[in-house]
């Protein structure tokens, strides 16, 4: 259990200036931005934090995801369009910690300078839109913000979005709010999350997984490709698909495998040309995903850096027990190749302000992995480890490797049959299983941007395909002949 790497990983470039956060780190006081969160087990003794209250509410701030309302937005504005986004969210992050450290009856002020804030951003994606002739209708509209209350019994279903669900589909019957929580209900909270409702004993959970049968054309091979767990501790805030260009893009930290040349300023060029953790050398690809942290007050090495302490990220990063990355079949026909640099993004970041209709990941327990939750983190028994499990779209629109709100050019198949939308080709499936070895009980969290309240729902996984293209010929015959590949 935990971390086996302290290394920084920096990116080799012209960018002198920027800092790519390391191993994360814990923030403590902060004027009042973090406290220590909930898990201290029995070999810390007297280093473990002192609670808080564990019936203390907590607020955000919500704000309409831009991206997702944009219609599409040219080529030739979308460096443009993807800088001003993330500004967006960094103007969200700055008046959260405003709002965090602010009095109970005056955290309502810092949603005026917000609006105007967003209202001249706003504007320049209007402008950089219309310079490329697609002026969006409406765009002021989406300036205010307002504030939410955290709800402790949770806000749904956890059995949604099981292993293969389709973002926001209702997959079963798992039973998220309202479960016996367990252990840990009169632990201390951290002040931006999780709190003890959103953790639920993996035993009250129902089986809720439900596939389609594969039909008598089904392509029923895989693909497995062996990339490591990160224990060389590559780890920095950027998002290259969705704020190409910007350090600190994600506002939380990432997990890497896989290439070992991806931050935000990465080309495709750099890609190909870059270096693999993975056994095969053919496999370039990019695989990424929030950090887990445990938060046991342990300090790390970014209590002031841009991801961790910064973004309020805190807890001592723990270095996955063993990764899974496997490419699978369609129940109803044969896969073609996933083009190269085919970019995508499976969850929602925001899903927490948004509402679930792009959540996806799903949570476990070894031996329990008929029963996956959506919204709520597992509680494990003695002898379980956690799990995280990514199932990525399968359906691709055929003609592009990305689009502008980074979803629309690939799609779910349907759940019931497996068939892909009209005019979609079905890919092999990326499903990334992830496992750590975390004491039972809560006292874990995936980091968030700092409103998400790091919240389980707002898992998610990306992938950017950079497999040369012999490999990925063979990965779809593999898939399609049904023999297992590795």
């Amino acid at each position: 259990m935990g971390r086996t790497s302290r290394r920084t990983s920096r990116k080799r470039s012209k960018r002198a200036g920027r800092a790519v956060a390391a191993s994360v780190a814990l923030l403590l006081g902060g004027g009042g931005l973090v406290a220590v969160n909930v898990y201290a087990n029995a070999e810390e003794g007297s280093d473990r934090p002192p609670p808080q209250s564990a019936g203390q509410q907590v607020s955000t701030i919500s704000c309409p995801d831009v991206a997702n309302q944009l219609p599409e937005v040219p080529e030739s504005a979308r460096g443009d369009v993807d800088r001003r986004l993330a500004d967006l969210d960094s103007q969200i992050t700055r008046a959260y910690t405003d709002f965090s450290r602010a009095a109970d009856g005056e955290k309502d002020s810092v949603l005026g300078p917000l609006e105007e804030q967003r209202r001249g951003t706003l504007g320049e994606i209007s402008d950089a839109m219309d310079r490329a002739g697609a002026r969006p209708e409406g765009i002021d509209g989406m300036a205010p913000c307002t504030l939410r209350a955290d709800d402790r019994t949770g806000r749904g279903q956890g059995g949604q979005g099981g292993q293969g669900g389709q973002g926001g589909q209702d997959q079963g019957e798992g039973q998220g709010g309202g479960q016996d929580q367990g252990q840990g209900q009169d632990q201390g909270q951290s002040a931006n999350g999780p709190e003890a409702g959103d953790f639920v004993k993996i035993q009250s959970v129902r089986p809720n997984v439900r596939r389609p049968r594969d039909g008598r054309n089904a392509s029923r091979g895989t693909f497995t490709t062996t990339c490591g767990r990160n224990e060389n501790g590559k780890f920095n805030p950027d998002n290259v698909i969705v704020a190409p260009g910007v350090s600190n893009g994600a506002h939380h930290m990432h997990d890497y495998v896989g290439n070992q040349a991806t931050d935000a300023f990465s080309s495709d060029e750099e890609l190909a040309n870059g270096e693999t953790s993975c056994r095969n050398q053919g496999d370039r690809s990019t695989y990424y995903w929030p950090v887990l942290r445990l938060q046991n007050g342990k300090n790390e090495d970014d209590a002031q850096a841009d991801g961790g302490g910064k973004d309020q990220n805190v807890g001592e990063i723990q270095t996955p027990a063993s990764v899974t990355l496997k490419f699978a079949g369609n129940p109803r026909g044969k896969v073609v190749a996933m083009p190269r640099f085919l970019r995508i993004i499976t969850g929602d970041a925001k899903a927490f302000t948004n509402g679930d209709a792009n959540a996806n990941a799903s949570w476990s327990c070894t031996g329990f992995e008929n029963r996956q939750l959506k919204d709520k983190y597992p509680i494990c028994p003695k002898g379980s480890k956690v799990v995280r499990t990514f199932t990525f779209q399968s359906c691709w629109d055929g003609r592009n490797t990305d689009s502008a709100n980074h979803r629309t050019h690939v799609a779910f198949a349907d759940p019931r049959t497996g068939a892909c939308p009209q005019g979609f080709r079905a890919v092999p499936q990326l499903v990334q299983r992830v496992v750590y070895d975390v004491p039972p009980g809560p006292g874990f969290a995936v980091d968030s941007f700092p409103e998400q309240l790091h919240k389980p729902v707002t898992d998610h996984g990306d992938f950017i395909n950079v497999f040369d293209e012999r490999l990925m010929k063979r990965v779809a015959q593999c898939v399609n002949s049904g023999r297992r590949c590795t």
